[in-house]
């Protein structure tokens, strides 16, 4: 199979999929449109991620900062959300993917949310690649909610303050214990975080294209991990310490 050799994969892919709304206004049509043409990449990278065994693919859908946009677009995207749910899970269970949701579920639909949680219970024990959904997230959001699970756990007495480690701060997390994002992917052209995985992302390799993310295909996605291989990974150390 073409791409990074398999030594080399990301365990964690994270991917911040940018471009709809030009990608439909360059073809005369509603941005809503352009989110819908925005799901065959993500059933791409779901196939490709499953096909070369990376373990994590984490997909930013609708960020704490998209709330603001117009009501239509917001409502627009709730129902496509729901929709996808409806036709994609069963497939995606058939593939043995376990399936998760992360961000503020309080502010999303009553209706959404509850097939949130179906989709996460029929898939809970799937042992294939792990996919997270960020709608409602923020990375700030994220680590403040960390923060405050914590807080309450030495205020309770459950834990002392000087108790709390990366480690345990981490699982606080949305993601838990997965492992943090290796390499992150941003289509679009915009060079930012944009608040996504803000602590999962610090040594993560920064792969950003100019392709809108309805056009990302399977030979961007080979050029982001082949990317990534060609990356010297030292986590602070000097060149040729740290062993590949």
């Amino acid at each position: 199979m073409a791409g990074a050799p398999a030594k080399v994969l990301p365990r964690h892919v994270a991917i911040t999929m940018d471009g709809n709304g030009r990608w439909a206004a360059a073809r005369g049509q509603t941005r809503a449109a352009g989110h819908k043409a925005g799901l065959a990449p993500v059933r791409m990278c779901i196939q490709e991620c499953g096909q070369r065994g990376i373990e994590a693919l984490t997909l930013f859908a609708f960020s704490s900062e998209n709330w603001a946009r117009p009501a239509a677009e917001v409502g627009s995207l709730m129902g496509l959300f729901f929709e996808a749910l409806e036709t994609e899970i069963a497939e995606l269970h058939e593939r043995n993917v376990r399936m998760r949701f992360i961000g503020a579920r309080r502010n999303l639909p009553v209706r959404l949310q509850a097939r949130l949680a179906a989709a996460e219970e029929r898939t809970a024990g799937n042992t294939g690649l792990k996919l997270q959904v960020a709608a409602s997230y923020g990375g700030r959001w994220d680590i403040v909610q960390a923060a405050t699970e914590l807080a309450r756990a030495c205020a309770s007495g459950a834990m002392r303050p000087e108790e709390i480690t990366e480690e345990r701060f981490a699982k606080a997390l949305s993601l838990g214990t997965l492992p943090d994002a290796e390499l992150l992917i941003r289509t679009g052209g915009e060079q930012r975080l944009s608040n996504f995985l803000l602590w999962h992302c610090a040594y993560a390799e920064l792969f950003f294209t100019p392709r809108l993310w309805p056009d990302f295909g399977v030979t961007d996605f080979e050029e982001a991990l082949a990317f990534f291989a060609s990356r010297e990974r030292r986590f602070g150390q000097v060149p040729g310490q740290r062993a590949p």
